[in-house]
């Protein structure tokens, strides 16, 4: 029924080196998608050589980070040593546990950014649990009623993606070269969000410009989704996350102590989040805490 859809337009945001993004969650109308906890769509963005993405030094806590690529190609650092240089059609996943920084540029020669980038929130049973970075060059990818698919975590369709989650979830990129209309399996236990990213889309007769979502609660068995010429969208959903948690800056944690800690934790320089060798610029400072600590 539509009356159980909730439309939630983006706002307009930036990151570093000025790179225009609309942003869908978290939102006051929903915070949380599953385990999804946050949605940046950038681009696609066109700059001159040398400009273009650059991220300094920052930390998170709490959440995994999954980077979806486009278009463009952006270099990875972070305070484990890694340096991972992702391409289109790749996913950068950063779990963050108890506490990492990393740092994120595009390359000297590149123009053109267009990526995705969301996070995960960990369940308390692991939300301390030790950094890591996976990289994954290869996803499950097929033809559906005249639209190329990409599975990008979970299961969906018979298909598993490798990407390595901590709770019940799925995301599915849909991009149609033709028009198409297409009906989709849901699992109803899940609740869902589809958000066009290029172009405007029709999902369970809602007709959403881009980068507006739709969320979808529980109890839906299938997806009607029309996609004209040209149109990318991403579908993602999980089972209903049912822990409270904080998202402040660039922190997800259980708590505002937790919060408060994290944010001491960086400005002091604590060993906590380690130090990302290789950029050059500095880092940034966490902002006041918007509550009394």
């Amino acid at each position: 029924m539509s009356e159980n859809f909730t439309r939630i337009p983006s706002r307009a945001a930036e990151i570093g080196g000025g790179v225009p993004v609309a942003r869908t969650l978290p939102s006051r109308l929903r915070r949380t998608i599953g385990a999804w906890c946050f949605l940046d769509h950038a681009g696609p963005a066109h700059f001159a050589p040398g400009q273009g993405l650059r991220v300094g030094p920052h930390p998170h806590t709490g959440l995994q980070t999954f980077t979806w690529m486009l278009e463009g190609e952006v270099l990875h650092r972070d305070s484990l040593g890694n340096e991972q240089l992702i391409r289109p059609g790749q996913v950068n996943l950063m779990t963050a546990g108890r506490g990492i920084a990393h740092t994120e540029e595009s390359l000297a020669g590149q123009t053109r950014l267009h990526t995705a980038q969301l996070w995960i929130a960990l369940p308390a049973s692991v939300a301390d649990m030790a950094p890591r970075f996976d990289h994954y060059p290869d996803l499950p990818r097929w033809t559906e009623g005249g639209a190329q698919a990409v599975l990008l975590a979970g299961g969906f369709m018979g298909r598993q993606a490798p990407v390595v989650v901590h709770s019940p979830l799925i995301g599915v990129d849909w991009y149609a070269p033709q028009d198409v209309a297409l009906n989709l399996p849901l699992d109803p236990t899940f609740e869902y969000g589809v958000v066009p990213l290029t172009g405007p889309a029709t999902a369970q007769g809602q007709a959403l410009a881009a980068d507006e979502l739709l969320y979808l609660p529980p109890g839906a068995g299938t997806l009607r989704l029309d996609l004209p010429a040209g149109t990318r969208a991403l579908l993602i959903g999980g089972a209903p996350f049912g822990e409270d948690i904080t998202i402040w800056w660039n922190f997800v944690g259980h708590g505002k102590p937790y919060i408060a800690q994290a944010q001491r934790d960086w400005q002091a320089s604590s060993t906590r989040f380690g130090a990302v060798h290789g950029y050059d610029g500095p880092r940034l400072e966490a902002p006041p805490l918007p509550w009394a600590a």
